[in-house]
């Protein structure tokens, strides 16, 4: 974009991306019927940002189009010929392959989509909120719990603009499913069961990583790729896609699917830090993560995760299941035979007092059970705003918050405790069949050292926050 000095609407000398900056704190706007935002600071809606993506092969290109009529300034990816339709797609963008050198040469950057695998979400967005740029962060927004605490105190400190990619808070839906529950629709919820059907790539594999090492493509840095995470010999068994079965690299099933699930139970049931985590594995044998025999690089088939939250704003303590690998809660004499639960995806299901609610993945479709109860239900009036466009208006809404619009909804005051639940979740499942006792506040296992090593990331040489 060419930057015309000022902004339209910002007083005379106030440079373009500077007032953009200033007016992100501002939250005095109103959804209007058509979803037109007039911001009380004078920001226009028509002015547009300067956007960069990092990590734009795979998910990045779809965020990246959902801001398409945005300017598209800069693009920054590691494997060259994964991204190269990308690269095609926005020619006048200047083009990167280390974040740190887009960061420190593009003045005009506003905002930055972070789209990479799991294990640089961190540090590539505390690299740019540092630099005082907006960012989109994929879910989850990190890699360990201390990560997550870190960027989520790094956004409210340099005042940026902050999302995270799990496009469920901005549904239509997930707003009905908390209304529902806060109208008391179902009575006192104290057991809630999840569930996906990830993981749908290789998982599971039982012992160390590959032994051949063949060549690195001449299109890929990989040194870059691995980024904090140990070194180890390239193999094409990690990238571009594989890499979530890894510990070293993603987040499992858990991390995929969690933050789009867990949402919906997180929002409506206020959930704050578990009291507890427990995990339960597929795969179990003497010595599992003792160094001095074989240990598994990679994420179990197959997981359950037992968390225990205490009592919260009048709400009564609840358990929450998570179930991944083909793994299942019990079908609820509820539901009708042959009706699907949840969906192809994964599916939530509350147990109250009064009833039971049961959604899919993002909080879809939500319904009571048995389904007989909908005929008659006439749900409670809104009383949480909805965001123009539902799931797919989940970039838009980041957008606008840029431009001075209210807070987005999944920012990461938001999404960071979440994240953390769910990255709680993965640290009891490397430690199966115990029962780990969290002090949310202090980020401490407070019952075994061992995995109270795991709370913070270890980065190779050369990296940090």
């Amino acid at each position: 974009m060419k930057d015309n000095g000022t902004a339209k609407g910002a007083k005379a000398g106030i440079p373009r991306r500077e007032f953009i900056k200033r007016t992100a704190g501002v939250a005095a706007v109103s959804v209007l019927p058509h979803g037109f935002f007039i911001g009380a600071s004078g920001a226009s809606p028509n002015e547009k940002l300067n956007i960069a993506g990092v990590g734009v092969g795979g998910m990045g290109k779809s965020n990246l189009g959902k801001c398409a009529e945005e300017n598209i300034v800069a693009l920054c990816d590691v494997d060259q010929k994964y991204s190269a339709k990308v690269y095609d797609r926005y020619p006048k963008a200047k083009r990167y392959v280390d974040y740190r050198e887009m960061l420190e040469k593009q003045k005009d950057i506003d905002a930055v989509i972070v789209a990479t695998p799991d294990h640089t979400h961190a540090v590539i967005a505390m690299a740019a909120i540092k630099a005082g740029k907006h960012v989109y962060v994929q879910k989850p927004m990190a890699h360990s719990v201390v990560e997550a605490r870190a960027l989520t105190e790094a956004a409210r400190e340099h005042k940026v603009v902050t999302q995270m990619g799990n496009q469920g808070r901005s549904g239509d839906t997930t707003r009905s499913i908390c209304e529902w529950i806060w109208s008391g629709v179902i009575g006192d919820v104290r057991e809630v069961h999840a569930w996906t059907n990830r993981p749908v790539w290789p998982q599971g594999i039982e012992g160390d990583r590959p032994k051949d090492t063949p060549p690195v493509p001449d299109t890929l840095n990989w040194d870059l790729w691995l980024g904090p995470a140990p070194a180890r010999p390239y193999h094409p068994d990690y990238l571009p896609q594989s890499w979530r079965a890894w510990w070293d690299f993603g987040t499992g099933s858990l991390g995929d699917l969690g933050c789009h699930i867990l949402d919906s139970a997180y929002w409506a049931l206020k959930l704050t830090y578990p009291a507890s985590v427990e995990g339960n594995i597929s795969t179990y044998w003497e010595g599992f993560w003792k160094e001095t025999k074989p240990k598994n690089e990679q994420y179990p088939r197959s997981s359950i995760v037992r968390y225990r939250f205490p009592e919260r704003e009048g709400m009564p303590e609840v358990k929450l299941t998570w179930w991944d690998g083909g793994l299942m809660p019990p079908r609820p004499a509820e539901l009708e035979d042959g009706q699907e639960m949840g969906d192809d995806d994964g599916g939530l299901l509350f147990i109250g007092d009064k009833g039971l609610l049961m959604a899919g993945c993002y909080g879809r479709s939500p319904k009571l059970l048995p389904e007989a109860r909908m005929k008659d239900f006439t749900p409670p009036a809104p009383s949480i705003p909805r965001i123009p466009g539902s799931l797919e208006g989940h970039e838009a809404d980041w957008v606008r918050a840029c431009k001075g619009g209210e807070p987005a909804c999944s920012n990461f005051d938001n999404s960071g405790p979440l994240s953390e639940l769910v990255l709680m979740g993965n640290l009891a499942v490397r430690f199966p069949n115990q029962r780990l006792v969290w002090d949310g506040a202090k980020m401490e296992v407070t019952n075994n050292k061992d995995a109270n090593g795991y709370v913070r990331q270890a980065y190779r040489e050369g990296w940090s926050l």
